[in-house]
Order: C-alpha cells, then sequence, then structure tokens
C-alpha cells in the first residue's frame, strides 16, 4: 500500500556569486554564521548551511570556482549571477517523500528528475534544463532525500528557527493547487498581487538577535 504523499518544507535557498559574498550577507542579516557544507560535482557549485530545525536549514550556494565548466545549466539559475550579483533570497525546496508521485501530480512543471549527492547524501531533486525557477521561485523545487539523518541534524545549532514564509503572486491559485498537489503542509502563505509586479516572497527566520527576515526582490 502507498504511503500518502506528503510535502513540507526542507530549506531555503540563497545564491551569490561567492560563497564568501554570502556567508556575509547571512551574518549580517542574522547576526550567525552558516558552515561549510559541501560540493556538488554535478552542478560545479558548494554551499555552506544554516541549521534551522530539526530537519530545516538555510543554503548559500555559489558556482565553485575551482570547478571545471559545465555543458549545461546550472541549477537554481546561478549562470544568471555575475561577480557584481548581490546575495539574495532566491527560492526555497520542498521535501517530500515521493518525488516520482508530486511531479505527475501537479500540473506546474518542476523540471527533471536527477539524482544529485554531496559527501555522505544522496538525494532527488527537480531541475528544469535551463535552471529556471518554477513560478518565479515562489513555488518550491521538489526534493527527497534518499539517506538518514537529514543533513540539519549534523549542523551545529545557530540558535535560529523558520517562523515562515509569504508568497506573493499575481496567480495565487495555481500556487496552491500546486501546493495541494504535491501534499504540502507547513508554515507557507502566498498574496495576490497584480499581474504587473514582480513574483517575489519572504522568509522570517527567529535568530538570537529577534525575528529577521529575507526578501526575493
Amino acid at each position: 500500500m502507498t504511503s500518502k504523499l506528503q510535502s513540507e518544507i526542507d530549506h531555503i535557498v540563497i545564491a551569490s556569486p561567492s560563497v564568501d559574498a554570502g556567508v556575509k550577507y547571512v551574518h549580517e542579516t542574522l547576526g550567525v554564521k552558516p558552515q561549510f557544507g559541501g560540493v556538488h560535482t554535478r552542478m560545479g557549485t558548494h554551499n555552506y548551511l544554516l541549521r534551522l530545525g530539526d530537519s530545516t536549514y538555510l543554503e548559500v550556494i555559489a558556482i565553485n570556482p575551482d570547478a571545471p565548466s559545465l555543458a549545461r545549466p546550472r541549477w537554481f539559475a546561478l549562470d544568471t549571477l555575475t561577480e557584481n550579483s548581490n546575495p539574495k533570497l532566491l527560492t526555497w525546496i520542498a521535501r517530500t517523500n515521493d518525488i516520482q508521485l508530486a511531479t505527475t501530480n501537479s500540473q506546474t512543471f518542476f523540471g527533471e528528475i536527477e539524482a544529485m549527492n554531496r559527501a555522505d547524501f544522496n538525494w532527488l531533486i527537480t531541475i528544469p534544463s535551463d535552471g529556471s525557477l518554477p513560478l518565479n521561485g515562489v513555488c518550491p523545487s521538489i526534493i527527497q532525500w534518499l539517506n538518514e539523518p537529514h543533513p540539519a541534524s549534523k549542523l551545529s545549532d545557530s540558535g535560529c528557527s523558520l517562523i515562515g514564509i509569504e508568497g506573493y503572486h499575481y496567480d495565487v491559485r495555481k500556487i496552491n493547487e500546486t501546493l495541494q498537489s504535491i501534499g504540502f503542509e507547513g508554515k507557507f502563505s502566498v498574496s495576490p498581487i497584480q499581474q504587473s509586479e514582480k513574483p517575489y516572497f519572504v522568509v522570517f527566520i527567529q535568530t538570537p538577535s529577534g525575528i529577521r527576515k529575507f526578501e526575493s526582490l
């Protein structure tokens, strides 16, 4: 018997032209520093991570300057960044217990399901072939971890926790239908904006110094 399809917030993604710039941005915003995560050989990227809970974290990701060039676009639209770009909140990732069923259920195209690894961690994740983001990044990409424990459990306690995510999009119905189709439950809400406005989302984080936020605009 197949278990019920379930999805929840896994991590939030901050893209940066370099990991150093991204770590500095997070430190200036939250008052705490992420720690080194690892290298994604297939994507030519590396990351730093900050624990936000037992199974939730913040990721600073950047192109690895030591990696060879790729014959494909990198994930999370990283190829659109220049060395003068500012680090920014880019998207968020929903963890699911069945990535095949989640992508089949949804009318939103999340991208192809690809196998990835970093050190001892293995997972499946949706990646559009052009490196773009589902529904302007307001809708998540989908991940399914293939081994335990969750990466967040191995990170140092930062004293930070995720309060919630607020999305703003001109197609609220499609966002909600997409999340419902993947069995999502969690601290996310979406509010309408005009079609002429740029979609964005805001992440609220409790820190030792109070509530702080990142905005994707």
